[in-house]
């Protein structure tokens, strides 16, 4: 039978329409009611896989590889380093004289390293102050005294007195005699009450000393030293006389320890005394028979 009219032209066209989806790849449901009837189909067309989770256990990540060429490491540049500090210059050490010694001297009693009074001579007990002063700070025990010890012994002290330099009498060194200024000379000033070991004109020490009493003067003059008796004892007085060395009959340069106990409360029988043990010992090592001895005021 043939179908004319409308009823053909819808069959026409869902035929027409059936060819072309079989080409574009899709299937027809044959279930589809309106298929059944004749009607326009729904075309169901394949569905896109969902793209795949990113993070989720269980999945790699897709990596594209680079094409771009490694990048070259640039080495950084040097850091320039700062030069090493240069080491404490020394200001003072054993055998230095003056008043900056005896400054230095007056502040290490204040701090209790020193108990000796300033002498304003670098001996063998102002470098042992000054070593066991560096140890205890951290300091490299030296015994010589730099920069960085006399900073921090100024930051630990105040300026000494009048007193506290010269404690006991003592006095700075006066001018030398002229008769001191040439060859290997005991000068000795009684206005100072100082001694200076000179050579040549040059002062190689100085020491505090004293001298007799009133009934007892020590004498004035030129003199010679005649003899040396490291560990005398006095015939007449029998008091030791360590380190004697005798200018004058029985007067002579001699350590005392009454001068280092009483000061200048007390005085010799006409001898010159020398309360610095230490100093005295260096002393008497450098004088020799028949050098001069030269006493003034």
């Amino acid at each position: 039978m043939r179908i004319t009219g409308r009823p053909a032209a819808l069959l026409a066209s869902a035929a027409a329409f059936t060819a072309f989806a079989a080409l574009a790849g899709c299937t027809v449901q044959p279930q589809d009611p309106d298929a059944k009837r004749g009607l326009p189909v729904r075309i169901q067309l394949p569905s896109s896989p969902a793209p795949a989770p990113t993070g989720m256990a269980g999945t790699k990540p897709t990596t594209t590889p680079s094409t771009s060429p490694p990048r070259a490491t640039v080495p950084a540049p040097d850091t320039p380093t700062a030069p090493p500090a240069p080491p404490p210059r020394v200001l003072w050490a054993h055998g230095s004289s003056g008043p900056e010694v005896r400054e230095l001297q007056a502040r290490l009693r204040q701090v209790g390293w020193l108990s000796a009074a300033p002498t304003g001579t670098y001996g063998p007990r102002t470098e042992q102050a000054v070593r066991g002063f560096q140890g205890k700070r951290g300091l490299p025990p030296t015994g010589r005294l730099d920069t960085v010890t006399w900073q921090r012994l100024l930051a630990m002290t105040h300026r000494p007195s009048h007193w506290e330099l010269y404690l006991m009498g003592g006095q700075p060194a006066a001018a030398p005699d002229t008769r001191c200024l040439t060859g290997r000379v005991l000068c000795i000033d009684k206005t100072s009450r100082t001694l200076r070991w000179m050579i040549d004109g040059r002062t190689v020490d100085t020491l505090s000393v004293r001298f007799g009493t009133q009934y007892t003067p020590t004498r004035e003059g030129v003199f010679k030293v005649y003899w040396k008796s490291r560990h005398h004892v006095s015939t007449l007085y029998h008091s030791a006389m360590p380190y004697a060395m005798f200018f004058s009959g029985g007067q002579a340069v001699h350590y005392s320890a009454d001068f280092a106990a009483r000061g200048y409360a007390g005085g010799s029988h006409g001898c010159v005394n020398v309360r610095d043990e230490a100093g005295i010992a260096r002393l008497f090592a450098q004088v020799k028979v028949g050098d001069k001895v030269v006493i003034s005021r």
